[in-house]
């Protein structure tokens, strides 16, 4: 499909009067065809597929699915004219089986790459859009997804949830803000300030626009962070040289997108140290990024 085209597409999809009343998906047909449920954000609905097959560790420390290991979904739009875009996490050898799954779908592939740096087994993220009847693209996804060895079984209900441990409340006050506590993982997801558009589509935080960092416990009274900074590219070098500075190491800077407006660049991060000194070196990144 043509940029033209594309953007025609997008911009009905905005147009539609129950996409801003936030009433333009039955939600239900998502579920169906997806086989689990997901989150309603505003005007997104956003279904999470962790995986949760897979141990991955870096220098020994494994990690939770919640940190790094999650793939996701987020539809908008009507029944009849759909968008969905997201990122999949997937092994080597997993990513031309269900990328040319996807293509034959329809569907659009605008990145693959890394996001950690010495992660064993390797692990590959697959960034992607695709448009049309909810239900058909919502299959389409499932059927790709299930070229790979992500878990698609309906989740067991989530455990009871164990009490807060320390550290959040250190990572907390280091950050200035709080973040959400699940599954041992704590997140922040931080709308930029400034509209992120494709074409005449306001692309909304949740659909993977916003600043996300994770944290969880490493050894002992130590956390590790991850997740990624959406920059401008005059943001870009101003991070770098602040999470250097805080001993935080960049793992990757790349595009998630294609035809984004202001054009935006992914940086992702890797660092495990004290809650309040990991925390900091975060805020302190933060503090040069155009973010709510």
């Amino acid at each position: 499909m043509n940029s033209i085209r594309r953007f025609l597409i997008l911009a009905s999809i905005l147009a539609s009067p129950s996409v801003v009343g936030g009433q333009g998906l039955d939600t239900a047909k998502i579920d169906q065809a997806l086989g689990r449920s997901g989150q309603k954000i505003a005007d997104v609905y956003k279904v999470g597929f962790p995986r949760t097959d897979l141990h991955v560790s870096v220098h020994g420390l494994a990690l939770k699915p919640g940190l790094a290991l999650g793939s996701w979904a987020a539809f908008t739009g009507t029944d009849s004219n759909a968008m969905v875009m997201g990122d999949l996490v997937l092994l080597e050898d997993e990513v031309n089986p269900v990328m040319e799954k996807l293509r034959s779908a329809g569907f659009e592939i605008s990145a693959v790459h890394n996001h950690l740096i010495d992660e064993t087994p390797r692990v590959m993220y697959m960034h992607y859009m695709g448009h049309g009847e909810v239900s058909q693209i919502a299959g389409s996804l499932r059927a790709a997804l299930a070229i790979s060895k992500t878990p698609l079984e309906k989740p067991a209900a989530p455990a009871e949830q164990p009490p807060q441990p320390s550290w959040v409340k250190t990572v907390d006050g280091s950050m200035g803000r709080l973040g959400t506590f699940k599954g041992g993982v704590l997140s922040y997801g931080i709308p930029r300030a400034d509209t992120i558009t494709v074409g005449d589509l306001t692309i909304a935080p949740a659909a993977g626009v916003a600043e996300s960092i994770n944290f969880q416990e490493a050894d002992t009274g130590n956390v590790a962070t991850t997740g990624d900074f959406v920059l401008t590219a005059d943001e870009v070098n101003p991070v770098i040289s602040e999470l250097h500075a805080h001993h935080i190491a960049v793992t990757a800077l790349h595009s998630h997108m294609l035809t984004e407006q202001p054009r935006l660049f992914f940086l992702h991060f890797w660092a495990v140290g004290r809650p309040e000194s990991v925390g900091g070196g975060i805020a302190a990144a933060l503090k040069h990024v155009s973010a709510k």
